[in-house]
């Protein structure tokens, strides 16, 4: 958080009141210059290096993004312009803010006096950047209490006028409200005018959307790319998201293992890129379109979105609609011809309700309502919508997590509805359902070596043991293409992709019927997502088992689904085909967060915002 940046006990500046440091920069002019900008890590009496050599610089009113897997250096290097680094890191190199050096001398005191002031840095996860105990609105005017000589009521007035500003719903609300009390997107908002409180030349975004839904996202997008223009900051963005850096960026610089190894415009980029790192990057990224099976690209959804708004962004024969019908109608007949072969659904939900109980003063809680949902052997559904939809809700229901108030569910041909939490029926119907979490990291005992996390349910569940089990550890690691020989290594000691086929390994390990995929690759960077996925579609296809896959990608439910389910607030809106929902979607819901997806192609992306901006003043919510 902005108060946090090293800037208390720091020399305060004053300023006449009022005064916009940001309205005295013109387009164009350098704000941030950095020259062969080393960073290196000490690690067991030995100097690592993290980034090496690094050559960039940023001008008012522009977004330079910087892209790369984790690991490469990215918020190392720009973690270091600002001092943030821990003790045991060294940096070298030049690190101009408009013609001040940060790195000479007076390195503590200079990077200090710009922390919050003139450079200000919108993290990844409000949630643990902004301080749970104090309200947000404490928080901003301390920020800009400590960096201008104001009153405190002239400080709340700024603070609420920059909540306005971010445009939050209730600006005097969110000022008293605390973190928790916000959704995700308003605390990213409530940190962006946090961040901005000072008016700050340069803006660091380290990966400031990751976690959002893509509506919220596309809204912080558009807030960011307007509170850039208004105040004409330099911004530096931090992201593995391509689809976002061709919404904001107009210049791209891509890090691999320290280097920046390819620069140029976001055009250039993304259309003519040179080194083979980023043509691999920009191979690597899911969107909307691959999936099909037909011609359907991205500009033919947009314009079927534009077509089912009345919108005339792009003009569709009428003939071709009707003929995109008449395709989707024998697309239903053969998938209802499928599933009679297919046999009996493996999980069945029948106008479905379900609850969080009461909590002490806290009154229960429907998440959803009236869920009609169906999952055949062989078959993958996603399941998609908004945080809050009911998505992962009825996920865990459908292993047993969340009781049923109403309806019936079943779970390879067996009402568990009415079965108690620990039944021993329920026990035997979750054999036959795997789990994959979101987050590999908190999902894996950290104390087990990931040989023991894979073989703990067959050992619970009495399906092997001794030198057996041994043996089924290894075909799980070989199935999940891991090495044998990282069975004896703990969680830490592997990354984000590695822990993640742990987690589908530790899943498969009872041959499950169903698997229920929360979220699985939202928090990997997006070559290993594209490697994670490619695994999984594997596995389902040679193992056969049912999956109910949750996200809010619909890139990545374009790749790997059959058939999808749209939520919105615990309901839902539309299903059918993959292809019937994602190229000519009936719901105004669905269009919606079709319109939201950032497209990897800057021109596109700009017609996809054209769009969104038809569907916002159409009166779509």
């Amino acid at each position: 958080m902005a108060e946090n940046l090293g800037t208390a006990g720091g020399p305060r500046r004053s300023r006449t009141r009022g005064e916009k440091v940001a309205a005295d920069l013109v387009k164009g002019q350098k704000v941030l210059e950095v020259n062969d900008l080393s960073v290196d890590f000490g690690v067991e009496k030995e100097w690592v290096p993290a980034a090496i050599g690094l050559n960039y610089e940023v001008k008012a009113g522009e977004v330079l993004a910087i892209v790369g897997e984790s690991g490469s250096g990215k918020s190392a290097s720009s973690m270091a312009l600002l001092g943030l680094l821990p003790s045991n890191s060294r940096v070298s190199g030049s690190v101009k803010l408009m013609g001040k050096e940060l790195m000479g001398k007076d390195r503590v005191s200079a990077t200090r006096s710009v922390r919050g002031n003139d450079v200000a840095v919108i993290f990844q996860e409000p949630m643990t950047a902004l301080n749970p105990v104090y309200t947000i609105g404490n928080q901003i005017v301390e920020t800009i209490r400590l960096h201008s000589a104001v009153s405190p009521d002239e400080a709340k007035a700024k603070a609420i006028k920059m909540l306005e500003l971010v445009e939050l719903p209730d600006p005097v609300k969110a000022f008293k409200s605390y973190p928790h009390q916000l959704s995700g997107g308003q605390r990213q908002r409530a940190m962006i005018a946090q961040s901005l409180s000072c008016d700050p030349k340069l803006l660091i975004a380290d990966e400031p959307t990751t976690a959002l839904d893509v509506t919220v996202q596309a809204e912080i997008l558009d807030l960011m790319r307007h509170l850039k223009d208004k105040l004409n900051s330099a911004v530096i963005l931090i992201t593995h998201d391509m689809g976002v850096v061709a919404d904001l960026a107009d210049r791209i610089a891509v890090m691999r293992r320290g280097l920046i190894v390819e620069t140029g415009s976001a055009e250039e980029i993304f259309h003519r890129p040179q080194h083979p790192y980023t043509q691999a990057l920009l191979a690597a990224v899911p969107h909307l379109g691959q999936g099909g099976e037909g011609t359907a690209d991205d500009v033919d959804i947009t314009a079927a979105l534009a077509a089912a708004t009345g919108a005339e962004l792009e003009a569709v024969d009428a003939a071709e609609l009707a003929a995109r019908e008449r395709e989707n109608e024998r697309a239903l007949a053969a998938h209802a011809a499928a599933t009679v072969e297919r046999g009996a659904p493996v999980l069945s939900l029948e106008n479905v309700a379900i609850e969080y109980p009461k909590q002490g003063r806290v009154a229960a809680f429907r998440a959803v309502e009236g869920a009609n949902l169906t999952v055949y052997p062989g078959q993958v559904v996603g399941l998609v919508g908004e945080s809050g939809s009911g998505k992962t809700t009825i996920g865990r229901a459908a292993v047993g997590l969340l009781p049923v108030a109403e309806g019936s569910l079943k779970v390879t041909g067996r009402e568990i509805s009415n079965l108690k939490k620990n039944s021993k029926e329920l026990h035997e119907i979750r054999r036959s359902v795997g789990m994959v979490f979101q987050d590999p990291s908190s999902s894996l005992n950290p104390r087990l070596p990931i040989g023991e996390s894979i073989g703990e349910p067959m050992f619970l569940a009495g399906v092997a043991k001794g030198a057996e089990l041994q043996k089924r550890v290894e075909v799980l690691l070989d199935q999940v293409e891991l090495p044998r020989g990282y069975r004896n290594r703990y969680p830490h000691e592997l990354s984000g992709g590695q822990k993640q086929r742990v987690g589908i390994a530790r899943a498969l390990s009872l041959k499950p019927k169903l698997m229920v995929a929360d979220e699985p690759t939202s928090a990997l960077d997006v070559s290993v997502q594209a490697k994670v996925l490619e695994l999984f579609q594997g596995l389902q296809k040679e193992l056969g088992f049912a999956c109910l896959f949750v996200t809010h990608d619909l890139a990545v439910i374009d790749v790997l689904a059959d058939y999808i389910c749209v939520m919105q607030r615990g309901r839902i809106v539309e299903q059918g085909l993959r292809d019937a929902i994602l190229r000519n979607p009936q719901e105004a819901y669905t269009q919606r967060l079709l319109a939201a997806v950032p497209l990897p192609d800057p021109e596109k992306q700009r017609e996809r915002r054209e769009l969104r901006e038809l569907l916002a003043t159409s009166g779509i919510d």
